[in-house]
């Protein structure tokens, strides 16, 4: 009887050694399974375009002289691809402060192009303007104004949209009855958005 329970109580030390072990899922240098994890994919932002809406209006300043202008393109944008000779327009009046009945000239209008994608800049395309061929410029202030169009040649294929920078040198009188002017210059850009060619 004793040998028996002798032998009874050492099975019941085994068992329970057995039973105290580490679990299978905790065993040393392995990991449970990780849940499967779908990939995120993020659509790219959406081009910014200044022209989405037909045209768009702006307020510049340069010293005195305060400009109001409006951009717009007889091209729609859905043809404003990569190939295409890309228009824009825009016109502009100015105001002076103070005004004590000096007036207010545009010498010379200046745009340059810049394609771009979401990499950056794609270098600039050779800039356009319009240099006055009157002495000292175009009248601007209101209520005259003044009306242009320039064009956005050929761009790179990967070119998503186009930063138009724009410069107005103005010249302002010193005095109402002065052939003496005092120049100020004025800066804007817009972005527009390239269309996909569709081929």
């Amino acid at each position: 009887m004793r040998r028996w329970a002798a032998a009874a109580v050492t099975g019941a030390i085994a068992v329970a050694l057995v039973g105290c072990g580490p679990a299978p899922w905790n065993a040393p240098g392995e990991t449970p399974d990780a849940a499967p994890t779908t990939p995120r994919t993020t659509a790219p932002p959406p081009v910014p375009n200044d022209l989405s809406g037909g045209s768009t209006e702006r307020q510049v300043t340069a010293g005195a002289v305060a400009a109001s202008l409006n951009y717009w393109s007889d091209l729609s944008m859905d043809r404003w691809t990569a190939t295409a000779l890309k228009p824009v327009s825009l016109s502009l009046a100015t105001t002076v402060t103070p005004d004590d009945g000096q007036r207010v000239y545009l010498q010379k209008a200046t745009m340059i192009a810049v394609p771009g994608n979401a990499q950056g800049d794609l270098g600039p395309l050779a800039p356009t303007s319009d240099q006055s061929a009157t002495n000292p410029g175009y009248l601007v202030l209101s209520p005259y104004s003044y009306s242009q169009t320039f064009y956005v040649e050929e761009v790179p294929a990967e070119a998503t949209f186009v930063t138009l920078r724009f410069t107005y040198d103005f010249l302002v009188q010193t005095t109402p009855t002065s052939n003496e002017y005092a120049k100020q210059t004025g800066t804007d850009s817009l972005t527009v958005a390239i269309a996909p060619s569709g081929e």
